[in-house]
C-alpha cells in the first residue's frame, strides 16, 4: 500500500496534468507479486518514461525498494489513458 502511495507520489510531481494520474494495485498470483499499474495522460509518457527510460527504470527501482520494507515483490505498468481506453474498447466486442 505504501508503495502504490510513493509511485503516484513521484507520478503527480514529474507530469503536467497531475489530476490525471492513477494507480492501481492488483496481485498476480503466479508471479508471486503485485502490480502497480501506473495511468498517466498521453501527453504525459514522456515524462514518465524519460530519455532512455531512465526515469521509468529509477520509478520502478524506488518501487522495488519500497516493497522491500514491506516483505513483497512488485513491479510497474506504465500505460497512457489512451491506451488504456483502446484496451477496453476491444475487449468490449
Amino acid at each position: 500500500m505504501m508503495t502504490t502511495k510513493v509511485v503516484e507520489f513521484i507520478a503527480r510531481s514529474l507530469v503536467n496534468e497531475p489530476d490525471r494520474v492513477r494507480v492501481t494495485e492488483t496481485e498476480d498470483a503466479k508471479r508471486h507479486e503485485n502490480v502497480i499499474q501506473l495511468v498517466v495522460a498521453g501527453d504525459d509518457m514522456g515524462r514518465v518514461i524519460g530519455r532512455h527510460g531512465r526515469i521509468a527504470r529509477a520509478l520502478r527501482t524506488v518501487a522495488t525498494a519500497s516493497a522491500m520494507r514491506e516483505n513483497t515483490r512488485v513491479s510497474v505498468d506504465i500505460v497512457s489513458e489512451e491506451e488504456l481506453s483502446e484496451e477496453s474498447e476491444s475487449g468490449e466486442e
